[in-house]
């Protein structure tokens, strides 16, 4: 039983209560209360959302109608804080009462086109006096809303509209696991290495997460993409994946999205050691260090010192330092270290060690006039490499050769030749100076040049030739004086080849031997009288062998050397007895 107030009396009423079921999508049904009042008006409540088992009623008071607009159920989406407007059907024209509920686990009143029924919150309101406007909508707003509209007394017809509120996506959430990041934020990995992406967002209902790639130069591409999270890695870094990574997130509701990229750099170190060199700058005033470390990305960080001490002499991205002549002396070393951002620790190191020239070179050279001669400079451990010039000390001192018709000057690597053509005394001789020049110091070596007349050859070589016949005539006379048996075996060679030439020489030698015998036998006469007669023994025996040999009577030779062998015997016994002879 119900009471209601009116003109300061109770009146009772009694209600009759129909549920009727509609045919609705489940779990939506609708139902129907209908009250009667005494003095006949009407009351529709809002339709609620009920479970299935409810069953139907029936109707005691027939002939009221209740029907859905023209469609079953309409979707309309929103988003937070944003307001929107809810439609109460596509009915256009004067409408009855409206009234606007919202279905939840029971059915609550929002607001109604009656006046004396005022609305729930203040951000509802009525439109065209029948569309259900909410402003600053936030997520609970969001359900299933039903707007009852009173065509009379026996007729009501309701529409159902689903709202979803749409939020994000917001707060884009990239997270690259990279070897680190630079100062203006940018991320960087390192070559073959590997890197973790992941990109999240909030949103309702989840975003659905996509991921661009876009290399320099080039379009961009699409990744993957998943409906939550969207997580990937890359295993091996390499160049040609360095560039931008977009991360898009999309409410597909709304259709908004949002998106964040970020710049991602592949870093390499370079793969060989560093390179350092000095050179001579133009003038000759400075000295150049030069350092290169090729083939990494980005460009590595060089820093120079001497050496021994590690006095920095300067830093930069050339590798490039210009010495002044007052830092430079003989065997001072200069290091160079260069360093990068993904490469070892203590980085890589080349050294450079500069000294002064040193020549090597012949003192004097001799040329004939009309001919040509070749002046050679080599010089030897310099660095950096030494420039070579030729100079004359005496007709034009310090004025530098110039290759000419005249001078032919050659040079290979640290070797340095002058040719002088057509010799001239007059011009040509006299010191020339060979010059190695460079920053760290100078050497000069000089070279006498001396030009003669050309000399007889002829003259030359028959003054050789006689010279040798001469030789040749007394080294026989030599051997024919103190070595007899020479002789006779020259004779007896050429007493084979010709006996006519022998007999004829031994015809003139027989004279000689009568009269050596003369003068033997007058020597015998003497010696008798001696009381050394083993003397007189050699003697004879001497003068017989010496016979046999002329006369070519190698038989009796033979006899005689036995003989004469035997009486030396003979006679050294002798000596020996009368040495051992008392005194």
């Amino acid at each position: 039983m119900l009471k209601r107030k009116k003109r300061s009396r109770e009146v009772k009423l009694k209600s009759n209560l129909l549920v009727k079921k509609f045919n609705l999508p489940s779990p939506f049904y609708v139902h129907k209360c209908s009250i009667s009042f005494e003095e006949g008006s009407t009351w529709n409540p809002c339709l609620s959302r009920t479970q299935p088992r409810i069953r139907t009623a029936k109707l005691q008071n027939k002939g009221h109608r209740v029907h859905n607009g023209a469609g079953l159920e309409a979707v309309t989406i929103g988003e937070i804080h944003e307001n929107i407007t809810l439609h109460c059907g596509n009915i256009s024209g004067p409408r009855g009462l409206v009234t606007w509920c919202r279905n939840d686990s029971e059915s609550v009143f929002l607001l109604s086109s009656s006046s004396s029924l005022p609305p729930a919150q203040s951000r509802f309101s009525l439109v065209n006096a029948s569309a259900l406007h909410i402003e600053a909508l936030n997520l609970q707003d969001e359900g299933n809303y039903t707007c009852s509209e009173v065509l009379n007394k026996t007729e009501t017809r309701r529409f159902q509209v689903w709202l979803q509120v749409a939020n994000g996506p917001s707060q884009v959430e990239v997270n690259i696991s990279s070897t680190g990041r630079l100062p203006n934020g940018t991320l960087y990995a390192a070559k073959g290495s590997q890197v973790d992406f992941s990109c999240s967002s909030r949103s309702q209902p989840p975003p659905v997460i996509e991921w661009w790639f876009q290399a320099p130069d080039s379009t961009t591409e699409l990744f993957g993409n998943n409906l939550t999270a969207s997580c990937f890695t890359l295993l091996l870094m390499s160049q040609n994946l360095q560039g931008n990574y977009t991360c898009l997130a999309k409410n597909v509701l709304s259709g908004r999205h949002r998106k964040v990229t970020t710049e991602l750099l592949v870093y390499s170190p370079p793969p060989s050691a560093p390179q350092c060199w000095a050179e001579v700058s133009p003038g000759l005033f400075s000295l150049q260090l030069n350092c290169r470390w090729a083939g990494g990305y980005p460009d590595p960080d060089f820093l120079w010192t001497e050496e021994p001490g590690g006095v920095v002499v300067g830093t930069s991205k050339l590798g490039v330092e210009m010495l002044s002549q007052s830092q430079l002396s003989d065997g001072k070393k200069f290091k160079c270290v260069g360093s990068h951002i993904v490469g070892p620790e203590l980085g890589a190191s080349c050294v450079v060690q500069i000294r002064s020239p040193s020549l090597l070179s012949e003192p004097m050279k001799t040329c004939f006039v009309g001919g040509s001669v070749t002046l050679t400079c080599q010089v030897s451990g310099a660095y950096p490499p030494a420039k070579i010039m030729w100079l004359r000390n005496l007709t034009q001192p310090k004025v530098v050769i110039q290759p000419s018709g005249h001078h032919l000057i050659t040079q290979s690597g640290q070797s340095s030749t002058l040719t002088i053509r057509n010799c001239s005394q007059d011009l040509d001789e006299g010191y020339y100076v060979c010059r190695a020049e460079n920053a760290v110091g100078v050497r000069e070596v000089d070279i006498w040049l001396s030009v003669k007349e050309p000399l007889n050859i002829g003259g030359i070589v028959a003054t050789v030739v006689s010279l040798l016949l001469l030789g040749l005539a007394i080294i026989t006379g030599l051997l024919l004086y103190y070595s007899p048996v020479f002789c006779w075996k020259v004779g007896s060679t050429f007493r084979r080849q010709d006996m006519g030439d022998v007999m004829v020489l031994v015809d003139s030698e027989e004279e000689e031997m009568e009269e050596e015998e003369d003068a033997a036998e007058e020597e015998e006469e003497e010696a008798s009288e001696r009381e050394e007669s083993p003397i007189e023994i050699t003697k004879y025996g001497h003068i017989h062998r010496v016979t046999a040999l002329v006369n070519g009577n190698v038989d009796q030779m033979g006899n005689g050397l036995q003989a004469l062998q035997d009486d030396s015997s003979e006679q050294q016994s002798d000596i020996i007895q009368e040495e051992d002879r008392p005194v």
